[in-house]
């Protein structure tokens, strides 16, 4: 709400935010920011936080996975994995990790070969400039090219 009342990427456009665990509670209120910003005369939520402020993907539970691929634009998505990390042992039906959402990820049927691309990698290399860089440096370019100009800025994690 503090990010959605403020102008805070007005005064700071290459800041970044990385919401760890798929958001938390935001895919679930996502209608009430809207409507908030909205009632607040702020700009629709994609051009007002959407090229800043971005969601990992250590969701444990496969409504809460589907729920976030619905509402979070995929652009604003990134592959994180705990492994293993939070949630240690085994789902007792098939012995994979909790903690491998690759696993999770690969399991969303509404997400296409694209998709999938930009939460793995394509995402990480526009968010994360450096390391775009230095993956081009050892001769991995990526299969899409980000505006450089987006590219730059400051990364927050939050945890």
């Amino acid at each position: 709400m503090q990010l959605i009342q403020g102008d805070l990427f007005k005064d700071f456009p290459t800041l970044r935010f990385v919401i760890p665990h798929g958001g938390r509670a935001v895919p679930f209120h996502w209608g009430r920011y809207r409507g908030l910003a909205q009632e607040m005369k702020k700009p629709l939520l994609t051009d007002h936080l959407l090229k800043n402020v971005f969601f990992d993907t250590c969701v444990y539970h496969s409504a809460g996975r589907e729920l976030m691929a619905k509402v979070i634009p995929v652009d604003n998505i990134l592959f994180a994995s705990e492994m293993l990390g939070a949630v240690k042992g085994n789902r007792s039906r098939n012995c994979h990790h909790y903690d491998d959402t690759k696993r999770y990820i690969d399991q969303i049927d509404a997400l296409d070969e694209t998709s999938r691309y930009k939460i793995f990698e394509g995402n990480a290399r526009r968010v994360y400039p450096r390391l775009d860089a230095r993956l081009k440096e050892r001769g991995k370019p990526g299969r899409v090219a980000w505006d450089d100009e987006q590219a730059g800025g400051s990364i927050v994690s939050s945890s």
